[in-house]
């Protein structure tokens, strides 16, 4: 989905110009980490830069259309690994907008008090975003989910990533909603072959959960020894 500078996507808060991805700044004027502004049909965007988001570069790299991926304006979103806020504060422009005037919300957990610390300013900033200090293999975090997400996100460089994913899924996840999973390679001295076996097993095991896996994005290039499931929910 490629736009023009006179052309708008569905949603208008993204959009994609050539290569380069752009979400509807919710704090106009307001960067969250150095990123640049420009304006579309009298509106300030701020660019998604691939080469600090997994999510950006999927976009780039999936076989969907993009705005396919992301969460609709209004949603629940549940995100694990919520980081420093780069991803995160994109996902809250589309989410809830200035001012969360779309009534969205965004509960993102993290194990590190230095990654809360810096997703606290942005709460000040940007309503809806619910940063929660907590191990995403546990259990503690769980209560802030008032009700099932209807798009979620994993990032964690823990053991057992594809466990907490399809567990996460599972108890807070609605049906036919979409989930993404970002999986760090435990080896770079795995040949081809052997990668390629490990996410065949990988794909089994969540569409053996009653997941459908619609996608498995190589993001060599922007995230290496990484891949990014694209999951749908089916009941």
């Amino acid at each position: 989905m490629c736009m023009s500078n006179n052309h708008q996507p569905k949603s208008k808060r993204f959009l994609m110009e050539k290569s380069s991805i752009w979400t509807l700044n919710a704090t106009p004027g307001k960067r969250v980490y150095g990123e640049q502004l420009k304006r579309f049909s009298g509106q300030e965007f701020r660019r998604w830069d691939p080469y600090r988001s997994k999510i950006a570069a999927a976009l780039l790299r999936t076989k969907q259309e993009p705005e396919n991926l992301l969460p609709r304006p209004g949603s629940n979103v549940l995100y694990l690994g919520a980081g420093h806020g780069t991803t995160i504060s994109h996902i809250h422009d589309i989410v809830c907008g200035s001012k969360n005037h779309s009534k969205g919300r965004i509960v993102g957990v993290d194990i590190s008090p230095r990654c809360i610390r810096d997703l606290l300013l942005l709460v000040e900033k940007r309503p809806g975003f619910i940063p929660i200090l907590a191990d995403a293999r546990k259990n503690d975090w769980q209560n802030a989910m008032l009700q099932r997400a209807d798009w979620l996100f994993q990032d964690v460089s823990q053991t057992g990533q594809l466990d907490i994913f399809l567990e996460t899924c599972g108890n807070h996840l609605k049906s036919d909603a979409k989930a993404l999973f970002s999986f760090k390679m435990a080896s770079e001295r795995w040949t081809d072959e052997a990668i390629a076996n490990q996410l065949e097993t990988m794909k089994a095991r969540i569409e053996h959960s009653n997941f459908v896996c619609e996608e498995v994005l190589d993001l060599q290039g922007y995230e290496d020894e990484h891949f990014l499931f694209v999951i749908r929910s089916i009941g």
